[in-house]
């Protein structure tokens, strides 16, 4: 019998959890950022409906926009996990923040990474390891769960391509300089004739169109895009034409675990709120957290809690092992968005009423977890994967 396939690393009895030395250096480092920061600025940048611009300054001289980047594009260097813990870490205060970092590393950067040439590498990496946000454009109005019904066109006209759509649904649309975005230059071949490029915010025929009014990660910009006889230079596809969904799917598997990553730091921050504050409130003359009802509830969370961070977890180390994690990622997005839903949930019942204001955390990380059973692949779309990952083996 087969066994399951799980990241192994040098020390074959180290648990998933047990971080090495560096990797607890580094987490520390994000979570004194996210505590020192981030957290006296959430609630007026959920108000407000916008990341504060010291706090995106602050994320690019901390090295967190290119934690996977060579160090010769300025990059930090780092491993995938690691950029999977910055995720976390931030998510668990704002998960604003955290999908701002999350695009631009497990989308953004990996895409180049994996597919730029030289030349891409050498000028874009470096601009978004040091200064410049990116955003990934796959979605628009008609072509959500079915990505290869993008009707966004390129017409090769020789030295450049021309581009003409609409996407929808951006992240970092507002922020963003450089876009990976995505358009078929062969319509009659299909799937076959989607196109990367690296488009710049600049080109000519670009323009960044509605910003939304979301339920939850109200600070992280949401965007339309639009195209209207936007010339994008040839050097700027990225990888090659009619090869663009083999690098959406592949970049997208890498995504989901940035997601879950996401989840997880959502449901840790309200289950720790959730602790301190049955802690502290009285009722019957002692803390609520002593009745065994309410501790079981706690218990049922932590446990959710745990097994949604082994989940990513492993989809990480799998990924940096170089060993196939498509099923691995599609469960850790499944699983941890769901059990978000659910401790950020169970949290406000615990609050009572207050947890149903703004004036507690726990409405907010409740609002906030919705997304993740929604972008970068709907649940529907994770089931769909893992039934016929499971089905062929």
């Amino acid at each position: 019998m087969s066994q399951p396939q799980v990241a192994i690393e040098e020390s074959a009895a180290r648990p998933l959890t047990t971080l090495s030395e560096d990797e607890q250096m580094f987490r520390d480092s994000v979570r004194e950022f996210a505590e020192g920061e981030i957290r006296k600025r959430v609630e007026e940048m959920d108000e407000q409906g916008r990341l504060d611009p010291a706090l995106t300054k602050q994320c690019f001289e901390l090295g967190l926009m290119g934690i996977e980047t060579p160090e010769e594009y300025n990059g930090a260097g780092g491993t995938f996990f690691q950029a999977i813990l910055a995720v976390e870490e931030l998510s668990r205060v704002d998960a604003s923040l955290g999908v701002f970092v999350d695009v631009q590393n497990t989308l953004v950067n990996n895409a180049l990474i994996r597919w730029g040439n030289p030349d891409q590498k050498k000028k874009y990496l470096t601009q978004l390891a040091t200064e410049k946000v990116g955003a990934y454009a796959l979605s628009e109005a008609g072509s959500g769960s079915d990505a290869f019904a993008l009707q966004t066109r390129a017409v090769d006209r020789g030295d450049h391509f021309v581009l003409n759509g609409r996407k929808l649904w951006i992240t970092n649309g507002k922020e963003a300089e450089i876009f990976v975005l995505f358009a078929n230059a062969n319509p009659e071949a299909g799937y076959r004739g989607i196109t990367a490029f690296i488009v710049e915010k600049n080109f000519e025929g670009f323009t960044v169109g509605k910003k939304e009014n979301k339920l939850g990660i109200r600070a992280s910009s949401t965007t339309e895009l639009i195209l209207e006889d936007c010339k994008v230079p040839k050097e700027n596809v990225l990888g090659e034409v009619g090869k663009g969904y083999k690098t959406s799917i592949e970049t997208l598997n890498e995504g989901r675990i940035g997601i879950g990553a996401q989840m997880i730091g959502i449901a840790r921050g309200a289950l720790e709120s959730a602790i301190a504050y049955t802690t502290e409130r009285k009722q019957f003359g002692k803390s609520i957290n002593e009745f065994q009802g309410l501790q079981f509830q706690l218990a049922e969370m932590a446990t959710d809690l745990e097994a949604a961070r082994l989940m990513v977890y492993n989809a990480a180390r799998m990924k940096d092992a170089k060993q196939n994690f498509v099923k691995e990622a599609a469960m850790a997005k499944l699983y941890s968005s769901r059990a978000a839903e659910r401790i950020t949930s169970k949290a406000i019942e615990m609050y009572g009423g207050y947890g149903y204001v703004k004036d507690y955390p726990v409405e907010k990380f409740w609002r906030d977890s919705k997304i993740g059973a929604i972008y970068e692949g709907t649940s529907n779309m994770q089931l769909q994967t893992i039934a016929k990952l499971i089905i062929k083996n």
